[in-house]
């Protein structure tokens, strides 16, 4: 049985720092890609970053890009997302995905099989 879980969210001031843990079972880890895509009430779930299994390749959504970062740890099948210099627009319910192939489409919802139940992260002004 596969299982993602996620953990780090938590309430933070604006500017602060937090870094979201998801770990990986069940499942060869060092061969998926690992996403995280965040959703606040009302609004389509969009993605934030993702890294292929090799962790040679990152990307990031243009909102985030410079300020989170995405790592994994194939040893501990866990995949981290640091998020520095947070904003109130980062509030949302954080989730980790896993995507099999080689080259999935990273930024797509669709290409991730297995997905995490969420962590919430609030950012104060």
């Amino acid at each position: 049985q596969v299982q993602v879980v996620e953990s780090g969210g938590g309430l933070v001031q604006a500017g602060g720092s937090l870094r979201l843990s998801c770990a990986s079972s069940g499942l060869t880890f060092s061969s998926y890609t690992m996403g995280w895509f965040r959703q606040t009430p009302g609004k389509e779930r969009e993605f934030v970053a993702a890294m292929t299994w090799s962790g040679n390749n990152q990307y990031y959504s243009d909102s985030v890009k410079g300020r989170f970062f995405i790592s994994r740890d194939n040893a501990k099948n866990t995949v981290y997302l640091q998020m520095n210099n947070l904003k109130p627009e980062d509030t949302a319910v954080y989730y980790c995905a896993a995507a099999s192939g080689r080259t999935p489409p990273a930024s797509r919802e669709y290409a991730y099989d297995y997905w995490g139940q969420g962590t919430q992260v609030a950012v104060t002004s």
